[in-house]
């Protein structure tokens, strides 16, 4: 049984983050909140969210799977406007979500969770931490799209930076310590990523959150931020691309 009432922002921003992995996923449900983890289909990203009650205005469940189209999603979100509270029940003697938004019911079919796996988190000792507002790695990545697929983040005792180098052309963003809301950098540390997976996770997340960064040499760098005003979050792990000498 789930059936909630949230802000169609919130639900907005959820299903955008998560869009830029997988397109189907499965929401664990519980009386506490909602969770889910999710691989893409090319297992160099990895997403881990929770969704507290007090993310919602109203929240009652029991311990249930929802496996859902997130386009379908995104159909129904077109329907409401900003302040707009959305319902959702699940009916389950149908197999279908329903969605009331003002005079508006939309049901869609649930997808089968029977093949969707929950991928094991792996546990990674990164010691580096950055906190950064995700307005200033947006700067960062529009000046790096027209140069490389490819961004390189380094980190040392008094700096981070987003760069990358094209064939003919290069471009960075280096942020000094005081201009971060947290650098805790034992050492030097540096790893490259895929342009694409990066940019399309932080320019996901509204401009004013604090995201917190945590790098190792050519290690995954886990990308954390909080949700719903604190009453959830998200864990995104992204793989490296080892650089040949």
């Amino acid at each position: 049984m789930f059936k909630a009432e949230v802000k169609s922002e919130t639900l907005k921003g959820v299903v955008n983050i998560i869009s830029t992995l997988v397109d189907e996923v499965k929401f664990t449900v519980g009386s506490e909140g909602i969770s889910l983890k999710a691989v893409d289909p090319a297992h160099v990203a990895m997403i881990e969210l929770r969704m507290e009650a007090g993310a919602f205005e109203s929240f009652s469940a029991s311990d249930t799977e929802i496996g859902v189209d997130l386009d379908k999603i995104k159909d129904v979100l077109k329907l409401a406007g900003s302040g707009d509270v959305i319902s959702m029940e699940q009916d389950e003697d149908h197999g279908r979500l329903v969605f009331r938004i003002g005079n508006i019911t939309r049901r869609m079919n649930l997808v089968d969770t029977s093949s969707m796996s929950d991928p094991k988190v792996p546990q990674l000792d990164i010691q580096s931490s950055i906190l950064v507002s995700a307005g200033e790695l947006q700067k960062g990545i529009r000046a790096a799209e027209t140069v490389s697929d490819h961004i390189a983040l380094t980190a040392d005792a008094d700096f981070f930076e987003l760069s990358c180098e094209g064939d003919t052309d290069s471009a960075n963003l280096r942020l000094e310590a005081s201009m971060l809301e947290r650098l805790d950098v034992p050492g030097r540390v540096r790893s490259l990523f895929p342009l694409d997976y990066f940019s399309n996770l932080i320019k996901a997340v509204p401009a004013d959150t604090k995201v917190e960064i945590r790098l190792d040499n050519d290690y995954p760098v886990k990308i954390k931020f909080p949700l719903a005003d604190g009453n959830g979050g998200v864990d995104y792990l992204l793989a490296p691309r080892i650089e040949s000498d």
